[in-house]
């Protein structure tokens, strides 16, 4: 007797799988990058591992319910979400705890970070506005303008929280998020271009990125000085692992070479203990995560669905990308963590909830009652330049 096969869409398990091994890796390095550093702080060995444990069990608690949860109800709060996350880097400007060079976090410990929360409720809330505007995108005073303040807003308070990075990886997500939905190339380059200037003058503002940009050397052993010191380790300790690495536990570099080796540089000690064949792996499942990511944002029923899944995709992987370009000296040194593999919990959080608004998507579902976002021009062929959206056609209830 032949089964009839199931049409009811299931959540992205390959995905899961994906973001299983990432973080049960990235806990297998924290452990490992953290056990000296314990000691050497005088904490209890498990310190810092038992920490990054209870964000994550916390974080796959949010994902898991997330998950349940119909996404177009995110809509509704969109708003409220991001003025929340704006007070709250308010906050952190205001009277918030200074710690790497920065005044990010809100505790002493600095493992809560509002501009990381900022980064996905900026994304719901541009995914939820951007699929209302329609045509008024390509027009300067519904379109530009306005997209152009609210991300000035956000980026600009991150920017006052000496957090550069994370400033230019929230304004590379809303231009994507911005030209996906149906933006022309000439607002792109505009505001590229405007952008560039922007960033130029606070580099140049601040003596600190001045001087970072400065000391960037494609070749920092041709000149070593103090400078670039930091990232002539993180390439030794990739140069010592070879082809497959000195094994998982044995790296050279991580006890007093690389400061701070748990955060934002854990990629090179991924390297020198796994090897080339190691860091290919794990890039390789972030090439996988995007894999999954762009198919879910592909197959939503809805441009908020392709929006959110698509900025959320978006972000997850720029921010690995800037992440494995400072470790390699491709760009100069930044602060931003790896997904999933960095410590940080925040970072994490927000990570999973991320991860739980793909899988809501991936499920295709729409909502009983009408939405604003449901209307003939959603369900048109988006392919269409003229039409709005360079997305494929939104299709109510449709299979993948």
């Amino acid at each position: 007797m032949t089964r009839k096969k199931s049409t009811t869409p299931q959540i992205d398990y390959g995905l899961v799988l994906a973001v299983s091994i990432l973080t049960i890796f990235g806990l297998m390095m924290i452990f490992n990058t953290t056990y000296f550093l314990s000691l050497n702080a005088n904490k209890p060995p498990y310190y810092y591992f038992a920490r990054q444990l209870l964000y994550t069990i916390l974080g796959v608690g949010i994902l898991i319910f997330v998950a349940r949860v119909e996404y177009h109800r995110w809509m509704k709060y969109s708003g409220w979400l991001l003025a929340g996350s704006l007070a709250l880097v308010i906050v952190v400007v205001v009277m918030g705890n200074e710690k790497f060079g920065g005044q990010r976090w809100l505790t002493k410990s600095g493992s809560i970070q509002p501009s990381e929360m900022l980064k996905l409720a900026l994304i719901i809330y541009l995914a939820h506005w951007l699929a209302t505007r329609k045509e008024n995108i390509k027009t300067l005073s519904l379109g530009l303008v306005p997209f152009a303040i609210l991300l000035g807003l956000a980026a600009g308070l991150v920017v006052m929280q000496d957090d550069f990075s994370t400033a230019v990886l929230i304004a590379l997500t809303s231009l994507m998020m911005f030209f996906i939905a149906g933006g022309e190339i000439f607002q792109m380059v505009a505001s590229l271009g405007i952008g560039g200037i922007i960033v130029t003058f606070l580099v140049i503002q601040a003596p600190y990125r001045f001087k970072r940009i400065i000391d960037f050397s494609p070749n920092p052993f041709a000149n070593p000085t103090e400078a670039n010191w930091q990232i002539r380790q993180t390439l030794e300790a990739l140069g010592n692992g070879g082809v497959f690495g000195v094994g998982l536990g044995e790296s050279t570099h991580k006890i007093l070479r690389i400061p701070a080796v748990h955060t934002d540089l854990v990629f090179a000690v991924v390297g020198e203990e796994l090897g080339f064949l190691g860091a290919v792996l794990l890039i390789g499942l972030f090439a996988f995560l995007a894999y999954r990511g762009f198919k879910i944002a592909l197959n939503a029923p809805d441009v908020f669905g392709t929006l959110l899944a698509a900025g959320i995709t978006g972000s997850i992987i720029l921010q690995a990308l800037i992440n494995t370009a400072v470790v390699t000296n491709t760009i100069p040194i930044t602060g931003i963590p790896l997904p999933f593999i960095s410590s940080g919990g925040s970072s994490m959080v927000v990570s999973m909830t991320s991860i739980g608004l793909l899988l809501a998507i991936s499920r295709r579902t729409l909502p009983e009652e009408p939405v604003e976002t449901e209307t003939d021009y959603e369900i048109d062929d988006f392919r269409r330049r003229k039409r709005g959206a360079r997305v494929p056609r939104a299709r109510r209830g449709a299979d993948a």
